[in-house]
């Protein structure tokens, strides 16, 4: 039996040896604890024998040497070598989502948007760390919705006074551009929301955008051939076409197809065509009309810069875009990115990567034991659960974190007592 976590130490060599032994205490103590995850906490749990001073802890995310950029190369390339190492082609997911913060001092930290209060008629803002994670598409192989599984990411941080602030759609080429610099023969396909939707006319290396288009979009025709002889620049795009919304009004030859939505399966109608989108792309864009054949939702309306694709996998590929939605509650919920009470220098962007980092960890050994029993699913009112949530799988990790960690004290002739003293100990915390 494999030890749990067996891959952090592959991750060490962005580290020096002093700070790879603390990595490896804190990624611990992180997975471990079972309230809030303030890093003494995490330091409780991460080294429960006291050996180092708590205030290592602190050193680890504010002060310690260690490259972040270099570190997210090794785990994205653990990511794909395991998850997806003959696919040609890989398909990312992208976001960005505030984590919550109190005080005025938190380096990086500004007022943002909060996705989850606001409505389509009033903006609730928030204060906090916005961050933008880049993942890896990764259908699981028990079936069900896919995941997202974080292979880099970025800080959002206010442009100081006088100089050109950074937007989110910077932060999302230079991630994209990092990634195919470390996978040079690999080919992307980038999936994100409306508000990235201009990365198309960025010119992303061996990348194709898919996402939503505005429903009142000026779209245009395919620019004419030219003609011999006509001198002049050629035209960039041909006549005004109606917006997309006054488009899907008119047109009757739907065609009805099958997508994929979250791991299930379900009928569309499908309208597609090539058009102009000269605002955001001097290519041509691939518009892809969805409807529901019951008429019960709004139409949706998407493109891709990928104009030979199918309008019913342009389709599936957004819907699978939900996933990093289920990322970003699974970090927040049960790894607690937003408690690290870290404020200054480089602690509170590293504190909030580290739990996306440990998201992809705890997956990659639930995916590394498939096949094997889950002990603590084995109940009666799981008899027809088939998929894995993230919650088991963080389960699963901890019951063997424990085994280790029990049975190590049991080796070294540790008295019974201070097991029983450990034991108790954690169960009163998590109380």
């Amino acid at each position: 039996m494999t030890r749990p976590l067996a891959y952090l130490p592959m991750l060490t060599s962005a580290f020096t040896k002093y700070t790879a032994a603390l990595f490896l205490r804190i990624a611990v103590g992180w997975t471990l604890c079972p309230v809030r995850r303030t890093l003494t906490n995490v330091y409780r749990f991460g080294d429960p024998q006291h050996t180092r001073n708590v205030q290592s802890t602190h050193y680890f995310f504010r002060d310690a040497s260690w490259d972040s950029a270099e570190l997210w190369k090794l785990h994205a390339n653990l990511m794909v070598s395991r998850f997806a190492l003959n696919a040609s082609v890989l398909t990312l997911t992208l976001d960005d989502t505030t984590h919550h913060k109190t005080g005025p001092r938190i380096n990086g930290a500004r007022t943002c948007r909060d996705a989850v209060r606001s409505t389509r008629n009033k903006v609730v803002y928030c204060w906090g760390l916005q961050i933008a994670p880049l993942c890896l598409l990764v259908h699981p192989p028990w079936g069900g919705e896919p995941l997202s599984i974080p292979v880099n990411s970025r800080l959002n941080r206010k442009a100081p006074e006088g100089k050109t602030p950074v937007t989110l759609i910077d932060h999302a080429e230079a991630m994209v551009r990092e990634l195919a610099e470390w996978f040079p023969d690999k080919s992307f396909r980038l999936v994100a929301d409306g508000a990235y939707a201009s990365l198309a006319g960025r010119d992303l290396p061996r990348t194709e955008v898919v996402s939503r288009l505005r429903s009142d979009a000026a779209i245009f025709d395919l620019p004419p051939a030219r003609r011999p002889g006509r001198r002049g620049r050629p035209p960039m795009k041909g006549k005004r076409l109606p917006t997309p919304k006054e488009m899907a009004r008119r047109v009757r030859n739907w065609c009805r197809v099958e997508t994929t939505e979250r791991g299930g399966k379900r009928e569309r109608l499908v309208y597609t065509r090539q058009v102009m989108w000269a605002k955001v792309s001097k290519k041509p864009i691939l518009l892809v009309v969805s409807r529901d054949p019951e008429g019960k939702q709004e139409d949706d309306f998407f493109f891709t810069t990928e104009a030979t694709w199918f309008g019913a996998e342009v389709v599936s590929l957004f819907t699978d875009r939900w996933s990093i939605e289920d990322t970003f509650r699974n970090v927040k919920q049960f790894l607690g990115a937003e408690e690290p009470r870290s404020w200054t220098r480089t602690g509170p962007e590293r504190a909030g990567a580290f739990s996306y980092l440990m998201y992809g960890m705890v997956w990659l050994e639930r995916f590394e034991r498939e096949g094997q029993k889950v002990a603590h699913l084995e109940r009666p009112w799981y008899s027809h659960k088939t998929a894995v949530s993230f919650q088991d799988a963080l389960a699963d990790v901890r019951i063997r974190l424990w085994e280790e960690r029990i049975n190590a004290m049991f080796a070294s002739g540790d008295d019974l007592s201070n097991i029983q003293k450990t034991l108790i100990d954690a169960a009163s915390w998590a109380a």
